[in-house]
């Protein structure tokens, strides 16, 4: 009899113990990736860049706050987030406090889906057959302060990418940027960026999700270095096998890290939250990446 139930109640011990490992242990387990990117000209000096991207904040997440804000002392030249900033119609003060002394450095922003609309819960198995694109199609009313999480990012004196061009003074170097709104949720308006990017000595192309059409446009017009988040890395991988889905258009090759699109040197950061109402990662821990670009 007891032979009968060993099984069965080992399977389920198994599973809860991963279930805690997943939502206590690894979803606080905060990782710095660190990168070096050759698009610069021989004889520049190097840019350091923090990306993050995907806090999804909500209030009480100390050690996240925490983490970020002591992050300055990387001493950046540079700071680019890549959306869903909050998750909470309250996040904007603890996303400021996130940020800490990194706001005094320049930087620049896009929003992303849940930067816009409040998460709601959901069955994840959903992802392994189709994106959450749909999930928005009934939702045409943002719920969430979007716009005055975007003013106080701007006041601090960082870009709004969305569906914007800009440049910032980095040291000697006039960097230039073009951004767009998440095409996750059909705010990605690539039209009214589109243009050969400058000559200048980097220009970097910033969107949240990285979706292959975008992708392809933002290396066409010759944007060195493209930014992005949204897939989490996977959120839940398999061991020695990756990612089981990307929830956007990029192959799970891709789903995260440093790699090349035509052209151009593309990173997607695997962001340093997840949605309340999946609060777990497994063999994906949270991450920033610190990218640095050299001379090629």
């Amino acid at each position: 009899m007891r032979k009968r139930y060993a099984v069965p109640l080992g399977v389920l011990g198994a599973g809860v113990a991963g279930i805690g490992y997943a939502s206590v242990i690894e979803r606080n387990w905060f990782r710095l990736r660190r990168y070096d990117v050759p698009v610069l000209a021989p004889g520049q000096r190097p840019i350091k860049i923090l990306h993050i991207s995907d806090t999804h904040l909500t209030p009480g997440r100390r050690r996240l706050i925490s983490w970020v804000a002591a992050l300055d002392a990387l001493e950046p030249d540079l700071v680019v987030n890549t959306g869903d900033s909050i998750s909470h119609p309250d996040a904007i003060g603890p996303f400021l406090e996130l940020l800490g002394p990194l706001l005094d450095r320049p930087g620049v922003f896009v929003y992303g889906s849940n930067d816009m609309y409040s998460p709601v819960p959901k069955n994840p198995a959903r992802y392994l057959w189709r994106t959450s694109r749909t999930d928005y199609n009934r939702r045409t009313v943002p719920d969430l302060p979007y716009e005055d999480l975007g003013a106080a990012l701007t006041a601090a004196g960082w870009l709004d990418l969305n569906n914007h061009v800009g440049s910032l003074k980095l040291g000697d170097a006039e960097v230039e940027f073009a951004g767009i709104g998440d095409s996750h949720i059909g705010k990605d308006r690539y039209d009214d960026i589109a243009g050969p990017a400058s000559s200048g000595p980097v220009s970097i192309g910033v969107m949240h999700s990285p979706e292959p059409r975008n992708l392809d446009r933002f290396a066409a017009d010759g944007y060195q270095l493209l930014l992005a988040g949204h897939t989490h890395g996977g959120q839940l991988c398999v061991p020695f096998y990756g990612a089981l889905v990307t929830n956007c258009g990029i192959d799970k090759p891709r789903v995260k890290g440093l790699h090349r699109h035509g052209g151009s040197w593309l990173h997607v950061s695997a962001g340093l939250g997840t949605s309340p109402y999946a609060p777990v990662r497994f063999c994906c821990p949270p991450e920033a990446s610190l990218l640095t670009l050299v001379p090629a």
